[in-house]
Formats: C-alpha cells, sequence, structure tokens
C-alpha cells in the first residue's frame, strides 16, 4: 500500500496544535464580549429595575400597561392590580404586564 504525500501530510498538521487556528477564533470572542457589555448587561439592569419597582407598587401610584392603558392603582395583590381608568371604571391588571410605574405625586409639572 502506497501512502501519497497529501496523506501523509494532511496526519501530521492534525497531530500538531495550530497557533493561528486560535488567534482566529479572538474576534469572535471579543464581538461576544462587547454584545455582552452593550446589549445584555443593560438589559439585565433594566429587567431588575422593572421587578423591583413590580414589587414596590402600591395604591395611588400612576401605572401604563404594555397594552397602553394609563390608570391609577386602587388596589394590589400578589399577581394582580386593580386599576382605575377613568372615574368608577376599574379593571384587573397582571402585575406583571406593567411596563411603567409612576409613585403617586411623582410626574413633573409641565412647563407652560
Amino acid at each position: 500500500m502506497v501512502v501519497t504525500p497529501a496523506l501523509a501530510q494532511s496526519a501530521q498538521g492534525a497531530a500538531g496544535t495550530d497557533p493561528l487556528g486560535l488567534l482566529s477564533l479572538a474576534p469572535l470572542f471579543l464581538v461576544f464580549i462587547a454584545f455582552y457589555f452593550l446589549m445584555i448587561r443593560p438589559q439585565q439592569r433594566r429587567m431588575k429595575a422593572l421587578q423591583q419597582s413590580l414589587n414596590a407598587v402600591k395604591k395611588g401610584d400612576e401605572v401604563t400597561t404594555a397594552g397602553g392603558i394609563v390608570g391609577k392603582v386602587t388596589k394590589v395583590d400578589d399577581l394582580l392590580v386593580e386599576v382605575e381608568i377613568a372615574q368608577g371604571v376599574k379593571v384587573r391588571i397582571v402585575k406583571s404586564t406593567l411596563a411603567v410605574i409612576a409613585p403617586l405625586g411623582g410626574a413633573k409639572p409641565a412647563n407652560d
């Protein structure tokens, strides 16, 4: 059986380590690190802040839901929040769908 030079060279190349192979992965690692610091960490911080504000919601807070409903909280349960969207009109909303929570009297006055 005759071994061609090409097969013999590929067997030697596979056994040795290729320093350029590891260097070629460096840009991929750099992109992942940049992606982590620019996208993932800020999103985790926003989610943590939203979760804290959901846990701190109380009667009298003005809230906006993910669907765009704006109203004032009248009752808070573990999973549900009762929101008054107009005088005498109250709806029950799942607490996790709240997007923005403004504390009572926390809004800035408009500049006229």
